[in-house]
């Protein structure tokens, strides 16, 4: 399992300073009817507004 997560999305909750994901846990799926490829195929579904 990873150690370190990164993230850039900051206007996520769980992002903390120097691009980390302070989550508990990570979701990410499939963001089309076929298997994944590359990266932009995919969503991170523990994304959560921190507005």
């Amino acid at each position: 399992m990873a150690k370190d997560v990164m993230c850039e999305v900051n206007s996520c909750k769980h992002w903390a300073p120097g691009n980390a994901c302070n989550a508990s846990s990570i979701y990410v799926v499939n963001n089309r009817n076929k298997q994944a490829s590359q990266s932009e195929e995919t969503d991170c579904k523990t994304f959560e507004s921190k507005l």
